[in-house]
């Protein structure tokens, strides 16, 4: 085990190394790169928990001398010999990784992490006073900027009060805290709730116009040192709920960021603009000026260059490179994909965190523009209970915010007191905050939207590659940017404005085999098998149908005919563009996990398969639906009967509120949704500015 004190480096600034650094619930363990879970079970739980682990993956003879090693030990191996029900993910190394084709956690990141952090070492012992450059790099530009609540209160009130907020203490002897009688009072000029793509945008931009501003996160910061890059750990620290969310009906898997960046620090880097056809439905149908204004093109600019948005592409990934290549066979339109990462980034990690800030979340630009201002401070792992206010004239006046955190195992409440309230916690968060905070308008929660997604597959084994070279046999499916390519050939851009896109995703392991159909043991670990070598496109809509937020739990949504339709035509298009790619099998994610051979069948077969897969119903919960965008849950408009929000972001009902993520869009958006909520935020920016303006400093 090691010495933990031999692991400390030099203190950053205000942030605790141990929760913030190291992560939540640090141990010996975890600093070494062991992740382990601890088991609450009994011992009749554990017994069921075994029965169904081996029902899923048993054991398998086989037939070993047509078999490498690894992946005969593979077959042989049943979930429970491997030690799955008692360890529900992996520490550094996996029995099933290299019969798979996977390398595990990114391996120039692994070699690089190790050598920083020695490094690190070496300079802490020779040169104590000149290791600012290397933490930087070891654990982001954010670590000056973040306040461990943690901490006992009165370093924390210290802390807060180095970086200019004014702080009451609250003493107690006896009585924990509460809304009445919070442990900690914070006055700032503007507080935020949520650091993604919105929350992340309109701190920066006030921050730099010299306003004191406060962000909340409820998610934690892992620094780069310790992103663990594995699909367990991650959706633990990373992603709300730990990535294990879906509708009501258990329809759709709905993939959302809980983290410092939110969405933006997990997402797969396409940054597209705010399409002109629904610039022109925002505008022109919902008569929502500002998306047609100067103002809102500048924002676009804006944000755009802040993130190093840029379109070419130095090597392409597998995956990606499937569809171009099938599309150009056919004569479809595909087209590179604007991202917020430099050409060379070659990374299938991103969904996990950016190893290297190359990448440009929030917390590598604008959360940055915040700390370097040196008036404000991100509180992670602190989550807002209440959006405070008082009567006013006309309407309810915002205050503040109450939240709370988990300090030595007991809930400890805290109060900031704000002159203006951002709330930016993502649609399938805000409305449940909201509603909390007593807010009656009828609209919030509502109209949600989802961009419905499903897909199919294609495999590419690798004596493909020895005889035509194409794709090439060194390249797998995990790796390269996520996503590069896109095609509209079904997405209707010119006429409704409603269809779908393809594009690729990002597919570890865990993730592929929660989607691929299960049919039986053996045939699951034959998909396995074939992990590496096997592309996944997908058909995005843009969904009419909608749903409620109940709370970030409970999510209703029904899909329209329409979008059923148009997810139907996207995925035949799919099946085409694999086969036309080279695809020696393709299939898709109905239960029934039908799939065709490309090489042994006719045409007519070929034609009498792709028909029927891309027909098949996807409202009946046969067919496996994901959602990595949500919004329009308090969506913007110009009247409060049909709407949460005003063109400025403000809410009807309580002045100094405001909403600035994705909750506020007035429809389904189409496409990849961070450029568009962050020039949103950006306008929203620039209406707070003026707000603050006119209200005198008590500082």
């Amino acid at each position: 085990m090691i010495n933990m004190e031999e692991e400390t480096v030099i203190e950053l600034g205000n942030i605790g190394k141990e929760s913030l650094l190291w992560g939540e619930n640090n141990t010996a363990t975890e600093a070494a790169g062991m992740t382990f879970y601890v088991n609450s079970l009994s011992g009749r739980e554990m017994e069921s928990l075994t029965a169904i682990s081996d029902t899923f993956l048993p054991s398998v003879s086989v037939d070993g001398g047509e078999l490498d090693v690894d992946t005969a030990a593979f077959f042989r191996c049943s979930a429970s010999m491997a030690g799955t029900p008692e360890r529900v993910d992996e520490k550094n190394e996996n029995v099933s990784w290299k019969a798979i084709g996977y390398k595990g956690p990114d391996p120039y990141f692994k070699k690089q992490s190790k050598t920083m952090k020695q490094t690190a070492k070496d300079d802490q012992q020779q040169h104590k006073e000149d290791v600012h450059e290397e933490e930087a790099d070891l654990d982001g530009p954010l670590y000056k900027g973040l306040i461990d609540m943690q901490l006992p209160r009165d370093i924390v009130a210290d802390s807060l009060r180095k970086v200019g907020f004014p702080v009451t203490l609250k003493h107690k002897k006896t009585g924990a805290s509460s809304l009445s009688s919070p442990s900690l009072v914070v006055k700032c000029d503007a507080v935020v709730v949520g650091s993604g793509s919105g929350g992340g945008v309109i701190a920066g931009v006030l921050a730099k116009a010299g306003y004191k501003v406060l962000v909340l996160e409820k998610g934690s910061y892992i620094a780069r040192r310790n992103l663990s890059l594995l699909e367990g750990r991650t959706m633990d620290q990373m992603y709300l709920s730990g990535g294990m969310l879906a509708t009501d009906d258990m329809g759709m898997v709905v993939l959302a960021g809980s983290t410092v960046g939110g969405g933006s620090t997990i997402n797969w880097s396409a940054s597209i603009r705010t399409p002109k056809h629904v610039v022109n439905e925002w505008s022109g149908q919902y008569e929502l000026e500002l998306f047609d204004s100067k103002l809102y093109n500048e924002a676009m600019d804006a944000v755009c260059e802040r993130m190093g948005v840029q379109s070419e592409i130095s090597v392409e990934g597998f995956t990606n490179a499937v569809l171009r290549q099938g599309c150009q066979e056919l004569g479809y339109p595909v087209k590179n994909i604007p991202r917020n990462s430099p050409p060379d980034h070659y990374c299938g990690w991103c969904c996990m965190g950016c190893k290297d800030g190359r990448k440009k979340a929030t917390s590598e630009t604008w959360l940055v523009d915040l700390v370097d201002s040196g008036n404000s401070a991100i509180l992670p792992g602190c989550e807002a209970i209440k959006v405070l206010h008082r009567k006013g004239r006309n309407r309810k006046i915002a205050t503040g915010v109450a939240f709370e955190f988990e300090y030595k195992g007991v809930k400890d409440i805290c109060i900031v007191e704000s002159k203006v309230t951002i709330v930016a916690s993502g649609a399938l968060c805000t409305p449940h905050l909201l509603k909390r905070s007593g807010l009656k308008n009828a609209n919030i929660g509502k109209n949600l939207h989802l961009h419905p997604v499903t897909m199919a597959w294609g495999y590419f084994p690798d004596t493909n590659a020895a005889s035509d070279g194409w794709p090439e046999e060194e390249k797998k499916s995990y790796e390269g940017g996520i996503m590069t390519a896109m095609s509209t050939v079904v997405a209707d851009f010119n006429k409704s404005g409603y269809g779908a896109v393809i594009q690729t995703p990002a597919l570890h392991p865990g993730m592929f085999s929660c989607l691929m159909p299960w049919i039986s043991g053996t045939d699951i670990k034959i998909r396995m098998c074939k992990f590496s070598r096997t592309a996944h496109i997908f058909a995005l809509a843009r969904d009419k149908g909608s749903g409620t937020v109940n709370s970030p739990n409970s999510i209703s949504y029904q899909m329209e005919a329409e979008d059923e339709h148009n997810l139907q035509k996207g995925i035949e298009k799919v099946l085409r563009i694999l086969a036309a790619a080279g695809a020696e099998e393709i299939g898709t994610h109905h239960c029934k996990g039908k799939s065709i051979n490309v090489k042994k069948v006719s045409s007519h077969e070929f034609e009498r398969f792709v028909k029927e897969e891309s027909s098949r119903p996807l409202r009946d919960l046969s067919t496996r639906m994901c959602s990595a965008h949500q919004m329009g849950s308090c969506r913007m408009g110009i009247d409060p009967k049909t709407s949460v929000v005003n063109q400025m972001g403000e809410t009807w009902e309580v002045e100094g509120l405001y909403l600035a993520d994705t909750s506020v869009f007035p429809t389904a958006l189409g496409v990849n949704p961070m450029v568009t909520v962050q020039a949103i935020a950006y306008c929203t920016a620039q209406s707070v500015v003026e707000i603050l303006r006119r209200k005198k400093s008590n500082y």
